[in-house]
């Protein structure tokens, strides 16, 4: 009788969770009455608990009532329709695993020098921890989460120490894809598009950069239109380039690419006979475009659920990778042949 009532003591939440088939998560939320679980797992839970006489310690009680099962996404509140499949399919890997780990998502928007939204969301403990889906340069956002201690991780590089970060490789990626552009005598490669105080456009840059460095080519920064993302500000870009007879224009993305390829069709510029085009993002808005065009592509879907991944590590107290690259691939296509 002592050892059953010793066994009962030291029964711990894990043990309950693998005693009813369910997860920890499931044993926590029945405890502390908070998140998503039906009634009937919970009263199982209960049952079994008040059965073997479960008296949970003050840390894992603690921890259990502290939690909301929830997890903050912030989304750019600048973003165009065109960014919005990638930011869709990124949200569907962060989905896809915290459903998996019994989580929700609330999502809030959020701009580059405003943060209220998020501030509102942490102050109210509404969530255990934050997904920053773009970073800026100089970032309110992070310094405020880095402030709170809030666990959080970017979608994005970061120039912030100790913080924790999911991003493609883009620097490899563009300075690969320009290096072969630069192979098939491609010398004179103009860049358009890009936000400079994103830390994505600064990665594209320093990949286009270094692909002309290795190449022993000195790059002419007159043919670098970077800060244009209005079409006005694209048109003029274009009909810049074509001006200074560039061989190719490489876009920071594939909406920039859209206006681009448009610009060109107006002045009756043919690709890619009398102009490579090239972006360094491919989405499904290029996909069906005629000549097709040579991009980067990336798996935005898995970079969502690495991030989530990631966050969840954090809660639980886990040792984590600062920096994690994802892979990419260069698809050479018509638009450069």
């Amino acid at each position: 009788m002592e050892n059953q009532r010793d066994n009962e003591k030291n029964l711990t939440i894990s043990d309950v969770a693998k005693a009813l088939g369910v997860s920890k998560t499931t044993v926590s939320r029945a405890i502390s009455g908070k998140g998503r679980i039906g009634a009937e797992t919970r009263e199982r839970v209960l049952a079994y608990i008040k059965e073997h006489n479960y008296k949970p310690n003050a840390l894992a009680k603690g921890l259990a009532q502290l939690k909301t099962f929830n997890l903050g996404v912030v989304l750019p509140e600048d973003y165009t329709l065109v960014d919005l499949p990638f930011f869709q399919t990124c949200l569907m890997g962060i989905s896809e695993v915290a459903v998996s780990m019994d989580y929700d998502i609330l999502l809030t928007m959020g701009r580059e020098n405003e943060n209220t939204q998020l501030m509102r969301m942490v102050e109210n403990h509404k969530v255990d921890g934050i997904i920053l889906m773009r970073t800026f340069t100089k970032d309110q956002s992070v310094e405020y989460l880095k402030e709170m201690g809030t666990p959080f991780v970017t979608v994005g590089s970061t120039n912030y120490s100790d913080v924790i970060q999911i991003d493609n490789d883009h620097k490899n990626a563009c300075r690969e894809l320009i290096s072969i552009l630069l192979m098939k005598k491609m010398e004179r490669i103009g860049i358009v598009g890009g936000i400079e105080s994103h830390v994505v456009t600064q990665n594209r840059l320093r990949g286009y950069m270094e692909a002309y460095e290795n190449a022993g080519i000195t790059v002419d920064k007159d043919i670098i239109y970077v800060n244009a993302d209005r079409e006005a500000m694209i048109e003029r870009a274009v009909e810049k380039l074509l001006e200074a007879e560039v061989d190719c224009i490489a876009c920071l993305d594939d909406a920039v690419c859209m206006q681009v390829l448009n610009k060109l069709r107006q002045e009756h510029v043919k690709v890619p006979e009398q102009m490579k085009v090239a972006s360094f993002y491919d989405s499904s808005v290029l996909e069906n475009h005629i000549p097709s065009i040579t991009s980067l592509s990336f798996n935005v879907r898995e970079l969502g659920m690495t991030a989530c991944r990631t966050l969840l590590d954090m809660i639980e107290g886990k040792e984590v990778e600062k920096r994690t690259l994802l892979g990419y691939e260069v698809i050479l296509k018509e638009s450069t042949k």
